[in-house]
């Protein structure tokens, strides 16, 4: 009975060692849990998030700078004031000044964002003048809002032709880097994501330091691929083949997976 009765207060805290969970009423979802931080209105950011509405002073703050990045497409980075990013309590209660953003190209979504910096690769962009937005979210996907407007920012970029880039932000244009090339990587590796599952099944890939790799990645949903201890990132169309080239200049074992479905996509090993 002790046994038991100390598992159940593990369970009722914080999972034991495990992120911390929030517990709804039956039939409530994240999105309609008011919490106690701020006011939930009943408008939402335009793709179904309800606004979290918080007083001006002390509330979260974005920026966004766009920057063309020396292999393919861009470098966003995310400045923030009173916000940090909680990616291991997403989809729990929303606590104040916490949780994640979302990437927009022209009001489609692009990305959900962890952190500061993120990768978008040039074949993602359409050829043309585009807008690209930021939003701040909480852990319970609600977003945050000052006078019953999303905490956003927004930026300029520019692809000047299909695959190429001319980006752009505060003004500044500099030139199109080419879009990523498969037969310039020392290794190809190749992965398809249809119904939850990896084909090849996930392995290691050994390489060499200073090797280059393209990682080309299909996938049946919209989804965003994420290699760690790089902190590359490529946004992944539902349907379309997106590839990624990374140098790799780091040693070390770094994984390879998928944000929104959390798949192991391939290790690599860098000797």
């Amino acid at each position: 009975m002790l046994a038991v009765a100390l598992l159940l207060a593990c369970g009722a805290a914080t999972g034991c060692g495990g992120r911390a969970t929030t517990h709804h009423k039956p039939g409530t979802s994240h999105e309609q849990a008011s919490g106690n931080v701020g006011t939930l209105l009943t408008t939402d950011d335009g793709a179904g998030h309800r606004l979290r509405e918080v007083p001006a002073q002390g509330a979260p703050e974005v920026q966004l700078a766009v920057r063309p990045d020396s292999e393919d497409g861009w470098n966003l980075q995310l400045t923030v004031k009173n916000y940090r990013f909680t990616p291991d309590s997403t989809g729990g209660a929303a606590l104040p000044g916490a949780g994640h953003a979302h990437l927009e190209l022209d009001g489609r979504k692009v990305a959900r964002l962890y952190g500061p910096w993120f990768h978008l690769p040039a074949a993602q962009v359409p050829e043309g003048a585009h807008t690209l937005t930021v939003r701040l979210y909480a852990d319970d996907h609600t977003a945050w809002a000052v006078s019953g407007k999303p905490v956003e920012a927004t930026a300029q970029l520019t692809a000047t032709t299909p695959g190429t880039s001319a980006g752009h932000s505060h003004g500044e244009t500099e030139a199109a880097p080419k879009p990523p090339d498969p037969q310039q990587a020392d290794r190809t590796v190749t992965v398809t994501v249809r119904d939850g599952k990896v084909s090849p099944a996930p392995a290691r890939t050994e390489l060499r330091r200073g090797e280059r790799v393209a990682l080309r990645v299909t996938s049946d949903r919209a989804d965003t691929l994420h290699v760690h201890g790089y902190d590359k990132e490529l946004a992944l169309p539902a349907g379309q083949e997106a590839t990624l080239i990374l140098t790799a200049d780091r040693t070390g074992l770094f994984e390879v997976e998928t944000h929104e479905s959390n798949l192991v996509l391939t290790q690599l090993l860098v000797r």
